[in-house]
């Protein structure tokens, strides 16, 4: 029989209800009987004994926070009688044993992905085009226009249809409703596309480049060359205005300082050099499609697992974030990890709570004090204009379960796995080291997403509870949904369903292998996430200030 209450941590006071509970219901767990003084809806955790004010709650075996005043046992965890707590952290000499899982299922596999010049690996082989200023995001989009519809890219041919069919409606005084006329097709725009190897042209439209201050464009600059540089870009077109902070010979500086040896088609446009704007953007489209034929004589090659970088994240989280989705896919990061790939783990405010444990995992003491100095600068930068990581919870996140960002940040940590931590890097950093890196981004989840591409994530694990439509131009992101629930009632958004877990029909384990033979097909192109079906390319560039 499915239990209706989980203890995630012997240490903890408190239970987590797996399905809704009533008030008045009396609750058996471990030998101890429990009378629920309220509704404890399914996410919503309850106390197992009296709270005194003061008193600590633990959850995930760590501290999440402190009764604020006297509780009931049987009471739920609510913003009202709890308030955000963390133990201090600090560097301290560890010797740090991974147990690491069995890999025998995975050792030897392969997937098929795009061989770059210099040995890396991409997932998938995109074009992209990057406006060194919000100056030239008209024209960007001008041209994504053009060749979305007459190359095969474009995912809104049913909503043209069925604004034709309204508009026909319309002219003929009929009923204009949903049920008077020809549902929605599911037929791809992409079915016929001109060039069969090529994934995708990316467009990467922002609000910087100028204005502002220097350092902002300065830090554009190098996110900018990050995404040129990636394994899944093939070729890529610039537009400049011209008179911009973020000059082109900054971009191309910072290109060249990440890689010397980059060598992909690089096709520089500056419009106040131009005759017109039409001679820019009908250049732009000429030299881009030469190069689009160049690109699609590219295939994909076997390659081993050891290739992948797998960044994860979560977003729209839930209160079961931390015990269904999340440590799936941190069983499929560990998986990972032994197998020699690359996994990154991000949203720095969203480890809040979690910092002793990745400090005390983290093998080069550079790296844990590093990863301190970036933790303690970032929060004092958000407590400074009052704010603080404890305002991370969204109303959402909230409603679902997650009282306090440190029962929020633990259950994200989970989805780094249990191996320890081999480098910490900021913002716009590549990773360059097998195993378990931490990457400095905020928790907002394009932000977060935007800078797990940049430091070369070539797959996206997204856990959401919530359901989220959150996707990347360049990064593959597959959508995991915590709970049965979700994963029904958004279905075109979610790749992976992990409520089987909650259900007890599928281990912790189990889910994350099949996790990874998701990930292994993705990264093969034999099937593609909904994100990047839907053509869902968010891109928000971090300018460095609090963001949450």
């Amino acid at each position: 029989m499915k239990s209706k209450v989980l203890k995630i941590h012997p240490k903890d006071n408190v239970l987590v209800a797996l399905q809704d509970l009533k008030k008045g219901d009396a609750i058996s767990f471990e030998g101890i009987h429990y009378i629920l003084q309220e509704d404890i809806p399914a996410k919503h955790k309850f106390f197992m004994q009296e709270m005194h004010f003061g008193d600590e709650i633990y959850m995930y075996g760590v501290l999440v926070g402190k009764a604020q005043f006297d509780i009931p046992q049987g009471s739920i965890m609510n913003t009202d009688n709890t308030k955000h707590a963390v133990e201090p952290y600090h560097f301290r000499p560890s010797h740090y044993h991974w147990e690491k899982p069995d890999i025998s299922r995975f050792e030897g596999r392969t997937f098929n992905g795009y061989v770059r010049e210099d040995g890396r690996v991409g997932t998938a082989n995109y074009w992209l085009f990057i406006p060194t200023v919000f100056c030239e995001n008209r024209n960007l989009d001008v041209i994504k226009e053009a060749l979305y519809n007459e190359l095969g890219y474009s995912v809104t041919g049913k909503y043209k249809s069925f604004t034709h069919q309204l508009l026909k409606a319309y002219e003929k005084g009929e009923a204009l409703d949903i049920s008077s006329l020809e549902k929605l097709n599911n037929v791809s725009d992409q079915a016929n596309r001109t060039f069969e190897h090529v994934d995708g042209i990316k467009f990467l439209n922002h609000q910087g480049g100028c204005g502002g201050i220097r350092q902002d464009a300065a830090i554009l600059s190098k996110l900018l060359a990050a995404y040129a540089d990636h394994p899944n870009v093939a070729g890529v077109t610039v537009l400049s205005l011209g008179c911009q902070n973020l000059q082109l010979n900054d971009l191309i500086n910072d290109i060249k300082l990440r890689n010397p040896n980059f060598d992909k088609p690089l096709y520089l446009f500056e419009q106040q050099q131009s005759k017109s704007e039409e001679q820019l953007i009908k250049e732009a489209i000429l030299q881009t499609f030469i190069g689009l034929t160049e690109i699609n004589k590219f295939a994909r090659q076997p390659v081993p697992l050891s290739k992948l970088t797998l960044g994860v994240k979560c977003g729209g989280s839930d209160g079961f974030s931390g015990i269904s989705a999340n440590p799936a896919v941190g069983y499929t990061a560990d998986l990972l990890v032994a197998l020699g790939g690359k996994v990154l783990l991000a949203e720095f405010p969203e480890l809040c709570g979690a910092e002793q444990n990745l400090i005390d995992r983290t093998l080069d003491p550079k790296a844990a004090n590093k990863f301190i100095d970036l933790m303690t600068a970032y929060s004092n930068a958000a407590e400074a204009v009052g704010s603080g990581f404890y305002m991370n919870p969204s109303p959402g996140n909230i409603r679902d379960g997650l009282i306090t960002d440190a029962i929020k940040s633990n259950g994200a940590a989970k989805k780094g796995g249990t191996s320890p931590v081999i480098d910490v890097l900021d913002y716009t950093e590549e990773a360059t080291k097998a195993g378990l890196n931490l990457v400095c981004t905020p928790g907002n989840d394009v932000e977060a997403t935007t800078g797990k591409a940049a430091a070369g994530a070539t797959l996206i694990l997204f856990t959401t509870g919530l359901g989220t439509p959150t996707g990347n131009p360049i990064c593959p992101v597959i959508k995991v949904a915590t709970n049965n629930v979700l994963a029904n009632k958004m279905a075109d958004i979610i790749d992976i369903n992990t409520g089987p877990i909650i259900d007890g029909d599928k281990s912790i384990q189990e889910m994350g292998e099949d996790i990874l033979e998701y990930c292994i097909k993705a990264a093969s192109g034999e099937i593609t996430p909904k994100a990047v079906q839907l053509n869902q390319d968010d891109f928000i560039p971090w300018k460095r200030g609090v963001s949450l």
